[in-house]
């Protein structure tokens, strides 16, 4: 019996070293490790709150691109929804503190701003056009999307594995001789 509980603990242990650890993304780490815009295009992303985007579709447009229509007081709304833990990548860096996450597969042109934001610790946090108290306006696929103040804390995250908190530097010396 107590085997079992060993042989448990140890798979226990063993998986979740293996699991993803994910840390906000926020300005300090970014200049810490001082990544180019390279190595920002080869991190995973991860959103770390679900991201619902909302609007009203015209009788004008014909075609809807991606996410769900529903009717609403006999309007259609459109909405596209990321979940938490999304993957999401670098499509677009118009500033070096501006990051265009792309979380749809087939589209680069559909991506959200994300930027350091000092009220959550330097966080890559949700940009929008312009949050009015329970609401912000975000450009999604050319198009103007409402999303809810819940949104507004949503924040990249990145799988960041830390071996240790202290670094080492090794020199072997050569040694040093006595001169004549």
């Amino acid at each position: 019996m107590k085997m079992h509980r060993l042989s448990f603990l140890f798979a226990l242990s063993l998986l979740a070293s293996c699991s993803p650890s994910y840390t906000y993304f926020t300005q300090g780490l970014y200049e810490q490790e001082k990544w180019s815009k390279d190595d920002i295009m080869r991190i995973q992303f991860y959103v770390s709150k679900d991201i619902v985007l909302t609007r009203t579709i015209t009788a004008a447009e014909t075609s809807i691109a991606g996410g769900t229509i529903k009717v609403k007081n006999g309007e259609r709304i459109e909405q596209v929804v990321i979940k938490y833990g999304t993957p999401g990548v670098l499509v677009l860096m118009p500033r070096e503190d501006r990051f265009a996450i792309s979380f749809d597969e087939a589209d680069n042109e559909a991506y959200l701003m994300f930027g350091p934001n000092p009220k959550y610790g330097d966080r890559y946090a949700l940009l929008a056009q312009e949050w009015d108290h329970d609401y912000g306006q975000v450009h999604y696929r050319d198009k103007i999307y409402t999303v809810d103040a819940q949104s507004a804390f949503a924040s990249l995250m990145v799988d960041l594995r830390k071996e240790g908190e202290r670094k080492y530097e090794t020199r072997n010396l050569p040694g040093r001789t006595v001169k004549e």
